[in-house]
């Protein structure tokens, strides 16, 4: 059984993709972000970075005490291990999966939640930070859609990690004011891994996880008002 701690948000999503793709049990605990559960002891003692999603593996490989996992690229690459599914075996797919799986964490989901702050959340409008990110991210999917040209999936013929890694990501274009129309590899990897049947499943359990989808201003101050001393450090 694996414990989820979740948020729906892309690196949530990212998580419950991959276990209803792949059918491992696994609970729900819901960790609200918008109301400050990220700070709470308990949480904190699997995932010291604050951040969801995070995981307790009650039955790790080999036995012994559970293990905790933290950072969504790092649990769906110990899930992926776990069970042998949606990473290659051989050392270049393997190698294919991970480099995607990293400009995923490293560029792509950084770089549209900065445009996703800017232009949707900052209090005061830059047009600066909104064109930086903007165009960051346009350059992203540009990226993505040629990788995209000769090869039905990201690292190849087969569905990874890395595909589920991209996907939450691209899924809120249009307020990321991007055109996938434009982007026409894309868009056809976007539109089969939104029908697959276990990325249906998972967004539907993010509809009955978060009920009440706003940020106001009590819950922007606990998003966007995190200090050193906020996550516990002195």
């Amino acid at each position: 059984m694996i414990d989820l701690h979740y948020w729906t948000t892309p690196n949530g999503h990212k998580i419950t993709m991959f276990l209803e793709e792949t059918g491992l049990p696994y609970r729900i605990t819901p960790v609200n972000i918008s109301t400050g559960d990220q700070f709470k002891p308990e949480f904190l003692a699997i995932a010291p970075n604050n951040r969801i999603p995070a995981i307790v593996d009650d039955e790790p490989v080999g036995g012994g005490a559970p293990v905790s996992v933290f950072e969504s690229g790092a649990i769906l690459l110990y899930l992926a291990d776990k069970t042998g599914e949606l990473i290659p075996a051989d050392l270049r797919g393997r190698v294919e999966t991970l480099q995607w799986l990293f400009w995923q964490m490293g560029g792509l989901g950084p770089m549209a939640g900065q445009n996703h702050h800017f232009a949707q959340y900052a209090p005061e409008k830059l047009p600066y930070a909104i064109d930086r990110y903007v165009n960051e991210t346009n350059r992203l999917y540009g990226v993505l859609d040629k990788r995209l040209a000769d090869r039905p999936f990201v690292a190849g013929d087969a569905y990874t990690i890395a595909d589920i890694a991209a996907y939450p990501w691209i899924v809120p274009h249009e307020r990321q004011r991007q055109n996938i129309a434009e982007m026409p590899h894309l868009k056809r990897w976007f539109e089969a891994i939104k029908a697959r049947p276990a990325t249906v499943r998972a967004y539907a359990k993010a509809q009955e996880v978060n009920t009440a989808q706003t940020v106001d201003e009590k819950s922007r101050s606990i998003l966007f008002g995190q200090t050193a001393a906020v996550a516990g450090r002195r």
